[in-house]
């Protein structure tokens, strides 16, 4: 949740950064098929909540047609609960705020069609508790299925659970996690379990795949309603820095288990409508819940529009559950994809610069094949054709989404191994190299001291497409790959090869794809003798 006070400058876990593991199974409690939807309190409200304020929300969300759209969690974020346990040790609701008790509100979202959701940490305090905004030490430490057979009597359907706290390793965070998981699951009744282990902490949540421990988790420090702040992983974080973090973990979301980049700023200010615009189609192909967090009962016509997109609601609750792979990204153009359960692709055209620009892609690149191609615009349901060409005019910071149909089935879904993104500024070190219509560029894009990521764009010079590429290149002494993405090596140490994953290995005239690596070592050197070789 947004910090109350000053953050703890939060640093590195012990011993390094944790290792990717392989994607885990899903937690398999039957709810978050796909990424749920709704509404929370704290981005507009923080602690200054009541029973009266959820229920407008709630008749908001209603009125509106948001529930009928999937809108149908309403989450009473911090400072719901009396500062005091009972002398039996139960919650209770604060009598000040909610003095029908939380039972009776649930009971109210119910009788709307609605699912009543709510806010608890697994430490001793709160983080409104933590900072001194909110009196008393309320959280479930020690009381975990006493607090989980509480909420499944109130008829609690959704739990937020915030770590709160700068304690503990990453392995403390999975076993203290896992034993509300098993609370919940004790209860007999249906829960989303979602979790934050980024808060008042180093940032876990890129680290690991936690569909084994939570429905969803989220992936980064705290959203703010701006662009880009600047952050890597830090707080505050806007929505371009958040994108940064959560597309390389595009593996790890599936039915029941899904990155969670956090809830939108959508009709909060702060951006402009184009990237307002931007935020939610990202976040919709990201198969990101999509949990609106600004005011409901005073939504300005444009605000309206886009929560209510129901193109990009429908490439959101695709049944898959996929996340969108990325297929390039140039620094300014970014194309991300998204396969559904019909055989469609949703390709997002991203221009992440400051002037308009094309942004595009090829049908093969996205994985369809043939020569007919229908395009249908979410955002203004035009339609179109093409034989397998894909782009667009792209505003600065905007996003253009186009569902893709025709021609034959997608190929299998791209293997993207993710990568923990280091709390660092990147710095870009260009290294170009190439021969035979290729350029290979080289970007230090973190160096934490023990290890390193870096990022190499292959740009086509010429106006014909590559149909294939290889980058050769020599790592420094002591330098050892450990990830590698959007692409297959051979050799992880001295001199590596890279060449194209088999669904990056078209490049568009003039176009570009980039891989990624993660190294041990020093990042301070970069790599020589780079080549780039089509055939």
């Amino acid at each position: 949740m947004r910090k109350v006070g000053a953050l703890l400058a939060a640093g590195v876990l012990a011993g390094g950064l944790v290792a990717l593991q392989d994607q885990a199974d899903a937690l398999e409690n039957g709810v978050a098929r796909t990424p749920p939807m709704g509404w929370n309190s704290w981005n507009t409200f923080g602690c200054n909540i009541n029973e009266t304020l959820i229920k407008q929300m709630a008749d908001a969300i209603v009125g509106s047609g948001l529930r009928d759209l999937g809108y149908r969690y309403v989450v009473v974020d911090d400072c719901w609960f009396d500062p005091a346990r009972d002398s039996a040790g139960n919650l209770r609701g604060n009598p000040s705020r909610f003095p029908s008790g939380m039972k009776a509100l649930g009971d109210y979202l119910h009788a709307k069609g609605l699912k009543f959701g709510i806010y608890q940490v697994p430490v001793d305090k709160t983080c409104a508790q933590y900072f001194g905004g909110y009196p008393g030490a309320t959280g479930s430490q020690g009381h975990e299925v006493q607090d989980a057979r509480q909420f499944a009597a109130w008829g609690v359907d959704y739990l937020k659970y915030d770590w709160c706290s700068p304690g503990g390793t990453i392995d403390d965070q999975v076993r203290t996690f896992a034993k509300m998981r098993d609370a919940l699951a004790a209860t007999g009744r249906q829960i989303v379990y979602s979790i934050n282990p980024n808060s008042i902490h180093a940032k876990t949540g890129p680290q690991r795949d936690w569909g084994d421990v939570a429905n969803m988790w989220r992936t980064t420090e705290d959203i703010t309603n701006k662009w880009d702040t600047g952050q890597t992983n830090g707080y505050p974080m806007g929505i371009q820095n958040i994108v940064n973090v959560t597309v390389p973990l595009a593996s790890y979301a599936r039915p029941g288990a899904f990155n969670d980049p956090d809830m939108m700023e959508v009709g909060r200010g702060g951006m402009t409508d184009t990237e307002m615009r931007s935020h939610f189609a990202l976040w919709a192909v990201m198969a990101s819940p999509l949990i609106a967090g600004n005011d409901l009962r005073s939504m300005d016509p444009a605000t309206t529009a886009i929560l209510k997109n129901q193109n990009l609601i429908a490439v959101n609750q695709d049944p898959l559950g996929l996340q969108a792979r990325q297929i390039s990204n140039d620094g300014t153009r970014r194309v991300l994809a998204k396969r559904l359960a019909n055989g469609d692709v949703a390709v997002a055209l991203f221009n992440q610069g400051g002037g308009t620009t094309t942004v595009g892609t090829t049908a093969s690149a996205i994985g369809l094949q043939g020569g007919s191609f229908t395009l249908r615009d979410a955002w203004t349901n035009a339609v179109s054709g093409s034989t397998g060409a894909i782009s667009a005019s792209v505003p600065p910071h905007g996003t253009v989404v186009y569902r893709v149909s025709g021609g034959a089935s997608p190929s299998a879904t791209p293997t993207v191994t993710p990568t923990a993104t280091p709390t660092v500024t990147p710095t870009a070190t260009p290294t170009p190299g190439g021969q035979d219509g290729c350029t290979a560029t080289y970007r230090l894009a973190g160096d934490w001291g023990s290890g390193f990521q870096g990022e190499v764009t292959v740009r086509n010079t010429g106006s014909a497409p590559l149909n294939g590429w290889t980058v050769k290149m020599t790592l420094s002494g002591g330098q050892t790959i450990t990830n590698l993405w959007n692409g297959v090596n051979t050799g992880t140490g001295g001199t590596v090869t890279v060449g194209n994953a088999p669904y990056n290995g078209t490049v568009a005239g003039d176009g570009s794809v980039t891989f990624g690596f993660t190294a041990d070592g020093s990042g301070s050197a970069a790599p020589t003798g780079m080549t780039c070789t089509s055939p």
